[in-house]
C-alpha cells in the first residue's frame, strides 16, 4: 500500500510540473510571438486621410493616389522618374498637411528649383512664399534653398518637405547630419527625388534616417554585408532581399513610369534619345611622342581635358551658332564656360558666383525663349528644372559623374517632352571612346534601376490602390413599395 501511495504522490507531483511547463511554453509562445511582431519592419501609417475629391483634379490619378498614400504614411518618400509630377505632389501633399495642422510646412529645393516651384504652384491654385530666411516665411507654404538651412528654425513647421533630396549626397556628411537631426521633432516629413541609384543603399539608408523609419548602420546590419573585403561597398544578404524591399516599399514608392503601379502611360512617353560623340583631333598632344595617347586615369582625363578647351569650345560653337533653337551648353570648368560665351552667339553663362536672383532671373528668360543659348554646369542647373521647351544640349566638358550627367540630360529629356532630344558630347580624342562608356554605365543604371522598380511594384501597387476607395454606384431600375403596415406605424 504504501507504495502504490509513493506512485500516486508522483504521479500528481508529475503531473503538475507538466502542467506548469505547459503553461510556461505557451507565456513563453506568447512572449514570442510578442517578440516576433516587436521586430516587424512595416512601416506604421500615422498620418492624414484624405478623400479623392479633395485632391486637385489637374492631379492626374496615379500622382493623386500617391499623394494621398503618402499623407496617409505621414513620413514618406516619392521616387519618381523625371517628368512625372513630383512638384505637383509634394504641393499637393504640403496644402493638406498645411489645412491639417494648422501650421506651416517649409520645402527645401536646388538653388533655381524654389522660383520654378512657385510657379508650379499657380497651376494648382497653391501660394508658395519664397523665402531666404525665417523672417520672410509666412503661413502656409514656404520653399528656400538647401543652403539656406541655417537661417531657418526647423521646430516652427509641422510639416518639411526635401525636393530633389538624392541632391543631398552632394553636401558634407555635417550638412545631411544636421537637416536629419534638425527633422526629428517635424510630425510630417516627404522626400522627393527621383528613383536613386539602385546600387547606393547608403543613399537609401540616408533617405530612411531622414524619415525616422531606421537609422542607417540599423538598416546596413539588418538587411546588408561588407562585400568582400571593401568596406565601402555593401550587398543584400540573400536571405533578406524580399524583407528588404518589403521594408522599402512600406515608407517610399518607387516608379519610372505609371504603369508600373499599374496605371496607364498615356502621356508619359518618352521621345527618342541622341546621344552622339565629337571627337577633336589633338595636333599637338603634350605627351613626348608622335601620335595621342588616350588618357586612363582621372587625371590624366583632366589634363586631356585642359589642353584642349579651346578646340573643343570651337566645335560646340560650330554645332550650335548655325541653330535658331534653344540649346544648353554644359561644361565643367570656369575656362570652357569663358570660352563657350565668347564662341557661342548669344550665350548667356551662369556660373556658381553668381547671385541667386541672377540665376532665377536667367532661368525664367530661357524658358521663355528671351535667352536662347545658356551656358552652365550641372551642378548649378542640373537638378530639378523643367526644360521641356529644349531638346538640343551639347557636354563641352564631364565630371566623370554618370549621375550628373544623367540628370543634366533629363532636363530635357522628360516626360511632357514633343522632340526628339539631341545630345552631342564633345571630346578630345586623347579622352577615348565616353560615349561607349557611358552608354555601357546606362544600360547597368537601367537594369538595376528596373530590378528595384519591379522588386516592390506589387507591394506598391498594393500599398498606393489601398487609399482609393471604390464605391458602385448604385442604379435603381424597380421602384421600393413599402408595406401598408409600415406606413400605417410610421404615421
Amino acid at each position: 500500500m504504501e507504495l502504490y501511495r509513493d506512485h500516486f504522490q508522483n504521479y500528481k507531483r508529475y503531473n503538475l510540473l507538466y502542467a506548469i511547463f505547459i503553461l510556461l511554453c505557451e507565456v513563453a509562445k506568447m512572449d514570442y510571438q510578442e517578440f516576433l511582431k516587436s521586430k516587424q519592419i512595416i512601416v506604421a501609417a500615422s498620418g492624414i486621410d484624405v478623400e479623392p475629391n479633395e485632391i486637385n483634379p489637374t492631379l492626374f490619378l496615379f500622382q493623386s493616389d500617391i499623394t494621398r498614400w503618402s499623407l496617409k504614411k505621414g513620413r514618406s518618400a516619392i521616387f519618381a522618374g523625371c517628368g512625372l509630377g513630383k512638384t505637383f505632389m509634394q504641393l499637393e501633399w504640403s496644402y493638406h498637411v498645411s489645412r491639417h495642422t494648422k501650421g506651416s510646412v517649409l520645402i527645401f529645393a536646388p538653388l533655381s528649383v524654389s522660383a520654378q516651384t512657385v510657379d508650379e504652384g499657380q497651376k494648382l491654385g497653391i501660394n508658395v512664399t519664397l523665402c531666404r530666411s525665417q523672417a520672410d516665411c509666412k503661413p502656409g507654404i514656404n520653399i528656400t534653398n538647401y543652403e539656406m538651412l541655417e537661417h531657418f528654425d526647423l521646430s516652427l513647421f509641422s510639416g518639411l518637405v526635401l525636393d530633389e533630396s538624392s541632391i543631398l549626397k552632394s553636401y558634407a556628411g555635417a550638412f545631411r547630419n544636421r537637416i536629419i537631426e534638425l527633422s526629428r521633432q517635424i510630425p510630417y516629413l516627404l522626400a522627393c527625388t527621383a528613383t536613386p541609384a539602385p546600387n547606393d543603399y547608403m543613399e537609401l539608408g540616408n533617405h530612411a534616417e531622414f524619415l525616422g523609419v531606421m537609422t542607417r548602420s540599423e538598416m546596413l546590419s539588418m538587411f546588408f554585408v561588407h562585400d568582400g573585403g571593401d568596406t565601402q561597398k555593401w550587398r543584400l544578404k540573400g536571405h533578406a532581399v524580399k524583407k528588404s524591399w518589403e521594408w522599402i516599399a512600406s515608407w517610399a514608392v518607387m516608379l519610372q513610369k505609371p504603369s508600373d503601379l499599374g496605371y496607364s502611360d498615356e502621356g508619359f512617353e518618352l521621345p527618342p534619345l541622341d546621344i552622339e560623340q565629337i571627337t577633336v583631333k589633338v595636333d599637338n598632344p603634350n605627351t613626348g611622342g608622335l601620335f595621342a595617347i588616350e588618357a586612363l586615369t582621372l587625371q590624366e582625363r583632366q589634363t586631356a581635358r585642359r589642353e584642349t578647351v579651346e578646340d573643343r569650345a570651337a566645335a560646340c560653337a560650330g554645332i550650335v551658332n548655325p541653330s535658331g533653337e534653344s540649346w544648353i551648353n554644359w561644361c565643367n570648368l570656369n575656362s570652357e564656360s569663358e570660352l563657350l560665351t565668347k564662341f557661342v552667339n548669344g550665350s548667356v553663362e551662369i556660373r556658381g558666383s553668381d547671385t541667386n536672383e541672377k540665376k532665377e532671373r536667367v532661368a525664367k528668360e530661357f524658358i521663355s525663349g528671351v535667352v536662347k543659348k545658356l551656358t552652365s554646369k550641372p551642378s548649378i542647373f542640373g537638378w530639378g528644372m523643367n526644360w521641356q521647351h529644349c531638346h538640343n544640349m551639347t557636354f563641352v566638358g564631364l565630371s566623370d559623374s554618370f549621375e550628373e550627367m544623367y540628370q543634366a540630360i533629363r532636363r530635357c529629356w522628360r516626360f511632357g517632352q514633343k522632340h526628339r532630344v539631341k545630345v552631342y558630347i564633345i571630346v578630345s580624342e586623347t579622352e577615348g571612346a565616353v560615349v561607349a562608356n557611358i552608354k555601357r554605365k546606362e544600360a547597368d543604371f537601367e537594369r538595376m534601376l528596373s530590378e528595384m522598380v519591379s522588386a516592390t511594384s506589387e507591394i506598391s501597387k498594393t500599398n498606393i490602390h489601398a487609399t482609393r476607395r471604390d464605391v458602385a454606384e448604385y442604379n435603381p431600375q424597380i421602384e421600393m413599395i413599402i408595406p401598408n403596415w409600415l406606413k400605417e406605424d410610421a404615421a
